[in-house]
């Protein structure tokens, strides 16, 4: 199925002879209609778009195999010279007849779920972003000072919006967009509450959040992207899954050539992990050591992303496991499941000590922080001598018949 927004052209493979079938509407009643007639022996491929895993989840109730291909793997209809719906159709029904067909995982309903609730967040996040700017262009195009504040959008920032002599014009585009900005915060505001209410019961986001850096919604994000943990064999796997593994260029006997990271897999998810990263980097622990130790040699972009790609690693074997962060900080912890149960409605404990009230007691934290800055410390001890390894065969000596004809006679 060669699938579009309002139809599918179909192409069929049965005893190694193709056949165009027409098109089918992309409405559910057409797609049931069409898709009663197929059997337990009739298998099914088609690219992924946006469409396409509501249309595999209807297909699937009737045929025995239903494969979504990564568009991005399927090179035969991107290089193709004759490039017609039916020319695509009739390559994906030879590729699954062949068996060539790369798969992409389709999520369950609840993964796809927070798939969506994730992107919707990152949407007006990024609409957020864009008044933010359009306001500081404003101040910078009418030659305003810098803001004496941080938050420029904060109660204080706005009061000194205020008093700033803008052109009448100008007045009214800035309250405009504050207006945007004040609805769009209610709708981010909705939109965490209902992320945090699926992330309450999660195990999964739960284990996840003891990580340094890693709060609700890149815990979230991430089980969104991954979805089945146990589907991934190792956690190099799963690097590889999100695009934080580095490319490689192989050919004959010259040595591999490693360049920057792929960047498959869910952007924002591993936009995520960078920021986390970033967190990470400035806590206490052996995270934090391992920032600096990679720095040093290769730069602190390389070193954040390096992070990233380390924390992805925990979260295989925290949730794979069934483990807690080994160094965590317990009333750090307490205090990022008190704020999730906050933010998804539960009632402030007023005039009484919350779970994670312990985070306020400043020699408590004091006494937290030493025991990770030791662990901070003895994984430094533990790679101070530690050097970066060579590819595998650099030190090889070639045999050169020449040089060996010439000794022989010496040793003689």
């Amino acid at each position: 199925m060669d699938v579009h927004r309002d139809f599918a052209q179909i192409a069929i493979v049965e005893d190694g002879l193709v056949i165009d079938a027409g098109r089918v509407d992309c409405r559910p009643e057409a797609l049931r209609k069409w898709a009663a007639q197929l059997t337990i022996d009739d298998q099914v491929a088609l690219e992924a778009t946006g469409n396409s895993d509501a249309i595999a989840t209807l297909l699937s109730r009737h045929a025995g195999r239903v494969v979504v291909s990564n568009p991005l793997k399927t090179r035969a209809i991107a290089e193709a010279k004759i490039k017609t719906d039916k020319v695509d159709a009739r390559i994906l029904a030879h590729l699954l007849a062949a068996d060539f067909l790369p798969p992409v995982w389709l999520p369950d309903n609840r993964t796809a779920m927070l798939r969506r609730m994730t992107t919707a967040r990152a949407h007006l996040v990024r609409q957020r972003t864009r008044i933010k700017n359009r306001v500081q262009a404003v101040l910078h195009r009418n030659l305003m000072p810098r803001p004496p504040v941080t938050d420029l959008f904060g109660k204080t920032g706005r009061a000194w919006l205020e008093l700033l002599p803008l052109p009448e014009d100008e007045r009214a585009s800035v309250t405009s967009l504050l207006r945007q900005l004040d609805f769009l915060g209610g709708e981010l505001a909705d939109t965490d509450r209902a992320i945090a209410q699926q992330a309450l019961s999660d195990q999964a986001i739960r284990r996840l959040m003891t990580t340094p850096g890693v709060d609700v919604i890149v815990a979230v994000s991430i089980i969104a992207a991954v979805g089945d943990f146990s589907r991934f064999e190792s956690p190099d796997k799963l690097v590889a899954y999100l695009g934080l593994h580095p490319k490689v260029r192989q050919s004959g006997n010259s040595p591999a050539i490693h360049s920057h990271i792929t960047k498959t897999g869910r952007a924002s998810t591993r936009g995520m992990l960078v920021e986390a990263a970033w967190i990470a980097a400035k806590a206490p622990g052996p995270l934090r050591a391992f920032y600096h130790r990679i720095k040093q040699r290769r730069g602190f972009q390389i070193a954040v992303v390096a992070t990233a790609r380390k924390m992805l690693v925990f979260a295989w074997h925290l949730v794979t496991k069934d483990e807690d962060y080994a160094f965590a900080r317990p009333s750090l912890v307490a205090f990022k499941r008190r704020k999730l149960e906050l933010t998804a409605g539960a009632p402030k404990a007023h005039a009484r000590r919350g779970v994670g009230y312990d985070y306020n007691d400043k020699q408590l934290r004091r006494f937290e922080r030493d025991l990770v800055e030791k662990s901070e410390q003895a994984y430094e001890r533990l790679v101070a001598s530690w050097q970066p390894s060579r590819p595998a065969g650099a030190d090889r000596i070639d045999f050169h018949p020449t040089v060996q004809a010439e000794e022989e006679p010496a040793k003689a």
